[in-house]
Formats: C-alpha cells, sequence, structure tokens
C-alpha cells in the first residue's frame, strides 16, 4: 500500500506542476493580449511654446527671438527662459528646442552673455565657418565636431541656432524667427 501510494504521489506532482504551468501560461497570454505594446509610434513628445516666449519676450532684457510660421513639420520639443538670477552666472537665457522635418535637432539659444561663452557651451569644437545672409541678417556660421550653428548678435544678446541640422534648415528657422 505504501509503494501505491509513492508511485500515485509522484505522478500527482508532474500533473500538478504542469497544470500550474498551464494556468500560468493561460494568464500570461491574456495579459499579453490586453496589455498595450509598442508600437513603433513616434517618440517624440511636442510641447507648445507661445505662451513662453510671450512671457519670455516681456522679461528678457534683449530682442527674443521665437518662429512664426514654421511648417508643421518642425515639432517643438522644450522651452525655457531662465533669467539670470537663476541661472548660476550665464545670464538670461532662452532655449526653444525642435526636431526638424529631416529628424534632426535644432535650438534657439538666446542669451546675454558673451559670444564666444555661448558658441563654447553649445557648440564643440566651434570654428568659423563663413556667413548666411537670412532674413536680412548676416549671420555667422559656425562648424562643431558634431554640431553646427547660426551665431549673430541681437542687441545686448546673441542668438544661437544650433544643433545637428543641416546649415540649410538651420538657416529656414532663422527666416521664421520674429
Amino acid at each position: 500500500m505504501a509503494a501505491d501510494s509513492k508511485g500515485m504521489r509522484g505522478r500527482q506532482t508532474v500533473r500538478d506542476m504542469v497544470l500550474s504551468m498551464l494556468a500560468v501560461g493561460f494568464v500570461v497570454g491574456v495579459g499579453y493580449l490586453f496589455l498595450p505594446h509598442g508600437n513603433g509610434g513616434d517618440p517624440v513628445r511636442v510641447v507648445g511654446y507661445r505662451v513662453e516666449a510671450a512671457s519670455a519676450k516681456r522679461a528678457a532684457p534683449y530682442p527674443l527671438l521665437s518662429p512664426e510660421g514654421l511648417p508643421g513639420q518642425w515639432r517643438a520639443t522644450s522651452v525655457t527662459y531662465r533669467p539670470a538670477d537663476q541661472n548660476n552666472g550665464k545670464g538670461n537665457a532662452w532655449h526653444l528646442g525642435f526636431v526638424t522635418p529631416s529628424g534632426q535637432y535644432a535650438a534657439v539659444e538666446q542669451s546675454d552673455v558673451p559670444r564666444d561663452s555661448l558658441l563654447a557651451d553649445y557648440v564643440k569644437g566651434a570654428k568659423p565657418d563663413g556667413t548666411s545672409e537670412v532674413a536680412g541678417r548676416t549671420w555667422d556660421r559656425v562648424q562643431g565636431e558634431k554640431d553646427r550653428a547660426l551665431a549673430v548678435q541681437t542687441g545686448p544678446g546673441t542668438a544661437l541656432l544650433t544643433g545637428t541640422a543641416s546649415y540649410d534648415e538651420l538657416a529656414e528657422l532663422a527666416q521664421a524667427l520674429k
């Protein structure tokens, strides 16, 4: 009798394990069906910038530049204005970042710190690369190790259009600045 119960217990253990695995597999399968999956969608989180730009224009001690009329393929991804007293000694700083139509990055960086200091912060290895005439202004072209920029003096401030975007896309952004 003891031998029968030992053999029976061995079969029950295997059967119970298989039933448990089936139950767990069922729960996992149901969970998989009802939980959201990555659908390969666009990971870019678009932000609005018009209200921030209007506020920053009132606060900035220089003519703050913000784009108007950019095509919808230009997607704003970040926007900040930091007054000098909140910016670790880096002056009054305006930032507006975009993903361009070609999928590159472009940003408006504007501050009242010296131009060379601003370039050093945003364009590593910056070297002069000529000029571009855009919207009635002469912009200095600057090529860095990975990024490039268009730079112009804006009263007591300096504006940089910088990023991995091409000079053509940076010029398109410059054309829209008001």
